[in-house]
Parts: C-alpha cells; structure tokens; sequence
C-alpha cells in the first residue's frame, strides 16, 4: 500500500485511540502489518504484529467448524436433537431444538447474558465470581433451568448460551475438553501456533492485557470483568497472523471438506438488512453475490473484527485489546479498498 494510504490509516488511528494490531492480505501479499499501542501500560509493553489478544465471540466459528467435523466424522448431525446429543438435564428446553437452531441462533433456549437486554458483562460475575469459571459446564446454572425465550426456528435472536451447549455436545461426543479439542483439531491444523484458550491469570509471553477505559482518562485491566478462560461461546486468544491462517485453512479445506465448508459458510437466517448467519459466521449480502464472511468479538477490554472478502480475495483481522476500536479500523479499511 501507498504512503497515502498508511497516513489514513495512522490518522484513523490516533482519532479512535486503536490499541492492537491489523493485518490485511490478498492472495499474493500483504498490504497492512500494522500495531498501535501498548499491550502492557504499566511497564510500556508495545503491541506487535506477534501480541496475542482476545477475540471474545469472534471464536464462536471455532466451535462451528468443531461441531461441523464431528458431522464429517458421523459422530454428530446438524438436525439431531439437543435432548440426543447430551445427557445434561435441560427441563423447560424444547424438545424439537437442533444443533442446526444452536449454531444458527434460532434455538430460543434462555441465554445467560443476553446483548440485547445487558450491557454490564461485570454484573455476572457478583453471584458466581468470574475466577471460578474455568469450564463449561460452570456456566449451566446461568442458564439450565431458565425457560424458552421461543418456539426453535422462529427467529434469531444471538445467544450465548447456545454456544456453550455447542460445546458441551463436543465434550461428551469426544471426551476431550472443548479447549484441547479445538487446540488439537484446529489451531494445529491451520498453523495457529500462537493461538489457545489461555487462563485471565497465567497469560502466555506475548499477550495483550485488555483495557479498560474511563472518561476521566483512568482505567483497570480486564482481569476480573471476564470468565476466567474462555469457551465455546468466546474467549479464545489469537494474533491478527493466526486468525489469516484459520481463513486460509477453512477456506483451503484443511478443516473440513469442500462440502461441509460450503455448509458451514451458508446464509440460513437473516438478521437485519443484508445481514445474514451461517454456522458461526457473519455474512454479508449485495444483491445474490456474497460480498464478505465475518466475525466480530467484543468483551470488556477487548474489541475484534475479522473478514473474508471473495470478489476481491482479501483476508483482514484486527485485533484489539480495548472495548472499542476494530469497528472503526475496518471500516477505514473498507473505505481504502472501496469494499
């Protein structure tokens, strides 16, 4: 990319205040390797293009490709039902939900921390302290014994909770955990190597503390806002590199076959407008052409955008370790490359 081009992108990033690290690349190269900001304030600790952050939901795609090669391994099947699929007692869930409602959103099972009703991811943790929530089924009281927000296949509504059962299933299905199983089925697969779902209180070398910020110009860490590792429905840890080799992986058919991909990057609901959901992954409509796959995590101290583009086969990741600040990057990012 031009100078121009590196001037917009460092004038957007001192007008949002970017913390973290963008990489966009085409088939042949890459056109932005870019890091801002510090991923330890107090001993002045730079991001780099190497820092690890949290992506929040932006790891949700890892649980579907999980789900999807149980699928290929006959283990699992998109229309079984939840109530064949795991043996946890689920007493006012429906009895016609499917893994395809729970990858799709479309399940209506109670979620426990619903976007559209919360906005104090802290407020959780006040009952179950979040440093107790190291696994997935630590999560089920949240939720378990909660009734159906509605009928499975009715609508989307984005739910959390669903992602952990995603992941439960692929507990008791492969008696690994769900962390190992991703480490070993995926992150392995497609070279993640800096990549895993690490401990809030063992954090690996290289790894972005996510921020906190105040109007008045203080802040804290992240440490006590976040389930203390992260699972099926978020919380992973990645680099802006690592997450170009997942595309590269999913998109090659390292992690599933050609028609399973093709499964899992299918437009099942709509959301709004020209946005629609596959297994795990945004995508965005232009008329009948497919113009971008995405996902997005956003978690106190943590923003995360991640994008396929096919017309023009561009792979973009931008990762930061503050609450807001990937949105805005991608979009300059868009604009440059009239996307």
């Amino acid at each position: 990319m031009g100078e121009m081009n590196n001037q917009q992108i460092e004038v957007a990033q001192k007008e949002s205040q970017f913390s973290g690290s963008i990489v966009l690349k085409n088939k042949e190269s890459s056109l932005v390797e870019s890091s801002f900001g510090y991923a330890n304030r107090s001993d002045l600790l730079l991001n780099t293009i190497d820092t690890r952050f949290g992506i929040a939901s932006g790891c949700k795609i890892f649980t579907a490709v999980a789900i999807s090669q149980l699928v290929e391994a006959g283990k699992l099947a998109y229309d079984q039902k939840l109530k064949d699929s795991t043996s946890i007692t689920l007493p006012h869930f429906d009895n016609s939900i499917t893994i395809h409602h729970l990858l799709t959103h479309t399940s209506g099972v109670p979620d426990y921390f619903d976007e559209e009703v919360m906005d104090d991811f802290e407020e959780l943790w006040i009952e179950k302290p979040m440093y107790h929530m190291r696994k997935l089924e630590d999560f089920l009281p949240l939720f378990q014994n909660g009734k159906m927000k509605f009928t499975p296949g009715e609508q989307f509504h984005y739910n959390n909770a669903g992602y952990i059962l995603l992941g439960l299933i692929v507990e008791e299905t492969t008696g690994l955990s769900f962390q190992r199983y991703v480490e070993k089925n995926i992150f392995e697969k497609a070279g993640m190597k800096d990549s895993g779902y690490f401990p809030m209180d063992a954090l690996p070398n290289n790894t972005a503390l996510g921020y906190i910020d105040y109007e008045d110009g203080s802040w804290k860490t992240n440490i006590y806002s976040l389930p203390v590792i992260g699972g099926s429905d978020g919380g992973a840890f990645t680099t802006a590199q690592d997450m170009l080799h997942f595309w590269d992986a999913l998109l090659d058919n390292k992690l599933l076959e050609e028609q399973t991909t093709a499964a899992l990057l299918q437009p099942y609901v709509k959301e709004q407008d020209d946005d629609y959901y596959g297994y795990g992954v945004w995508i965005k409509k232009d008329g009948n052409n497919i113009s971008k796959y995405h996902v997005m995590g956003y978690d106190p101290g943590v923003s995360f955008h991640s994008a396929y583009y096919p017309a023009q086969q561009l792979k973009l990741a931008i990762c930061s370790n503050k609450s807001e600040g990937a949105f805005t990057m991608m979009k300059v990012l868009e604009q440059m490359q009239c996307l």
